[in-house]
């Protein structure tokens, strides 16, 4: 059996790639990416948890399985938001964005 504190690492890992991500890319394909990879970190949080306090109980996987849900809607608007941006400007770069300010 795998420790739980593995889990907790993995998960930090995950975290701290999807910021990383996230900050330093400018393409919104790779920016979307790094937000998938900071919500699969909360929902190994969330199982490791309910690991470690409840042991019996399946409330942390149904809380991850509700999070599963939210993110592929997320994921499915932001895609939709994307193929428009790229429509419209020709460019998948956040700086394309900027212009719609003006």
């Amino acid at each position: 059996m795998v420790p739980v504190e593995y889990y907790f690492v993995l998960s930090a890992l995950l975290f701290f790639i999807g910021v990383y991500g996230f900050i330093s890319r400018r393409n919104l394909i790779a920016m979307l990416i790094s937000v998938e990879l900071i919500l699969n970190s909360v929902d190994i949080n969330f199982a490791a948890f309910n690991r470690i306090l409840y042991p019996g109980m399946l409330d942390g996987f149904f809380f991850t399985l509700f999070s599963i849900g939210v993110s592929a809607a997320e994921t499915a608007v932001a895609i939709a938001i994307i193929i428009n941006v790229f429509r419209n400007f020709k460019s998948d770069s956040v700086d394309s964005i900027k212009e719609l300010r003006n």
